[in-house]
């Protein structure tokens, strides 16, 4: 018999844990990134006070609030406005001349966190005049953070960074006139979210909902699994309409993906595509 490390035995243990989440709730982690679902469910063992990750599955399939839990921990909430200042200032730059043909625009935001990506959007189109010829749909699996994007209230200390990224990403106001403080929060103005749709969504197991004009998906891919990258990429090659446009995060890419060849960079290093075929 081969000699089995500890390690294959923990590895056979998150694939049960996995399987059995999938089989009870019907919520399908089996694809993510092995190293960062595995640091995450220790985090749970560990915050459940427990001793294995088999520990951890007998709770799970018997306490839907510890699943509740470990959904949070898997979800990853990592956002700021006008995160990747260039990104927006190119956007600008060279994606809103095309959105300007179009008698109407839908963005989809997915993966959209606690929402700063999708209020950031809507501040631009603003600017542009775009806004009120858009709809924004923003989708996440994490009921949680859809609340918090749904109020629109961010901790003030955050708007110092926040302010710099605005700027840098060609901002043309003060971007103090977007929201209004009460006491350690700021809520940002009605006319922000007026056209914006907060909607749960699995990438993993969900279809295609519309066809759409710009889809964003920056710094979620990364933490799911070749495998799993290309259905994602599938869907949404489906859902982007000719010509649409694809933007990802930095560390993201479209070149090892079946529909490598359906895109065009419009701008390699912001990761810029747009859907020729």
């Amino acid at each position: 018999m081969n000699e089995r490390k500890p390690e294959d035995l923990e590895k056979i243990e998150i694939d049960l844990l996995l399987r059995g989440i999938y089989e009870w709730y019907g919520h399908d982690y089996r694809e993510y990134a092995y190293h960062s679902i595995r640091r995450r469910i220790w985090h749970r063992v560990h915050a459940e006070k427990l001793n294995s990750i088999l520990e951890l599955l007998d709770k799970v399939m018997h306490n839907p609030d510890c699943m509740q839990r470990l959904m949070e921990d898997f979800s990853i909430n990592v956002t700021e406005m006008f995160r990747d200042p260039s990104f927006f200032l190119h956007f600008r730059e060279e994606v809103i001349p095309i959105l300007r043909t179009y008698p109407s625009i839908r963005i989809w935001h997915a993966g959209c966190s606690t929402g700063e990506e999708v209020y950031s959007m809507a501040i631009l189109l603003q600017e542009e005049g775009l806004y009120d010829k858009t709809k924004l749909y923003a989708t996440d699996i994490n009921t949680t953070v859809l609340q918090t994007a749904k109020n629109g209230l961010f901790p003030i200390f955050n708007m110092k960074k926040y302010t710099n990224n605005y700027v840098e990403a060609g901002g043309k106001r003060a971007f103090s006139e977007y929201y209004k403080v009460t006491n350690d929060k700021v809520k940002f103005d009605a006319s922000l979210s007026k056209n914006i749709v907060f909607a749960q969504h699995n990438l993993v197991t969900d279809r295609s909902f519309n066809e759409f004009h710009v889809i964003l998906c920056r710094n979620v891919l990364i933490y799911f699994n070749k495998e799993l990258q290309q259905k994602v990429h599938q869907l949404f090659y489906e859902s982007l309409g000719m010509f649409g446009i694809l933007g990802l995060g930095d560390k993201e890419t479209i070149s090892f993906t079946s529909k490598a060849d359906c895109y065009k960079e419009l701008n390699g290093k912001q990761k810029i595509y747009q859907k020729i075929n």
